[in-house]
């Protein structure tokens, strides 16, 4: 059955990124280390997946907070520029714009530096959904007032006839299924990494952490397996797309961005197998750009490229 076709109101952090490549090593307090880049960049999950969502054609709105500050007014720029609705990004004008320096090695792996700033300004119990089909929250963990509101926000959704879905992410706190179980009956779906699924469902197997998550209410579990695509579960089916070969330059918000291709090939009514190898092919985009957002492309690009990419890859993960 098709999912039906609507506005997607995202919620989640916005983040000023400041991206230092490659950094393979720190030198001593007081040296100086060369790079070959320092970029500024759109971050945050919230931030990342709405933007996706709109360089893909969707009608999103993103909720948030950001600072009165250069940081804030660059990101709400670059929002606007791929079409977001931000009358629901708040203005905070006593918090910075929340920031992250990334430190990007040459595999492509991460380390952050993060400031919260206006995240934790950003109130679940303002947003509206008047004209939105979808919710999805971008992580119930990494603003402070999303962590405690989140069910209530969700049951609202459900309550206004919204498909409500949420992407876990890291939690900082350790507090896990503590907080999110609450949420588990009332999501249409979870999108989630092997890493996330080790520390909330106690297993990286795509069918164990399937049915953890559907035998407490979960409509549709999708787990994000980085370079071998995904799997997803439901009470019907399972079932694992590869991903494509690309080359990994940086895998800052690819994870986001998989969750906007998926729902940008929902809403124009693309089966579940269909839009799992659609955020697979975003996802592949975005990793061979530097930034969460540089590699998206429009979505009848993205669709003309998987029609010419050839087989996904076909490698066995060890999770399967």
């Amino acid at each position: 059955m098709p999912y039906p076709a609507g506005s997607i109101l995202v919620t989640g952090s916005i983040v000023f990124d400041l991206l230092v490549r490659p950094v393979d090593g720190l030198p001593p307090w007081g040296a100086t280390q060369w790079v070959d880049s320092i970029d500024r960049h759109l971050g945050g999950n919230g931030a990342i997946a709405a933007y996706a969502l709109g360089r893909l054609g969707a009608a999103v709105t993103l909720a948030g907070a950001v600072g009165d500050d250069d940081f804030g007014r660059y990101v709400l720029d670059r929002l606007r520029s791929a079409g977001v609705d931000v009358s629901q990004v708040h203005i905070a004008p006593s918090l910075q714009t929340a920031t992250t320096i990334g430190l990007v090695n040459a595999s492509s792996e991460r380390l952050f530096l993060h400031v919260k700033g206006a995240s934790d300004a950003a109130d679940p119990d303002q947003v509206r959904f008047a004209g939105c089909r979808y919710l999805h929250v971008g992580s119930v963990f990494q603003m402070a007032r999303l962590r405690v509101g989140a069910r209530s926000l969700v049951e609202r959704a459900r309550r206004a006839g919204l498909i409500t879905s949420v992407d876990a992410a890291w939690d900082p706190l350790g507090r896990w299924m503590d907080d999110f179980a609450p949420l588990c009956p009332l999501l249409d779906f979870l999108f989630l990494n092997h890493q996330e699924a080790r520390m909330l469902a106690g297993s990286e197997q795509p069918t164990a952490v399937g049915r953890f998550f559907r035998d407490r209410g979960v409509g549709v579990v999708v787990l994000k397996l980085a370079e071998n695509g995904c799997a997803v579960s439901t009470a019907q089916e399972e079932f694992h797309i590869p991903g494509f070969p690309v080359t990994a330059v940086d895998t800052t918000g690819a994870g986001d961005c998989f969750c906007a291709g998926f729902l940008a090939a929902l809403v124009r009514g693309s089966s579940l197998q269909e839009a799992a190898l659609f955020a697979n092919a975003v996802a592949a985009h975005s990793i061979q750009r530097v930034g969460g957002t540089e590699g998206v492309i429009g979505f009848e690009e993205t669709a003309a490229w998987i029609r010419h990419a050839g087989t996904p890859n076909e490698t066995t993960d060890e999770r399967q």
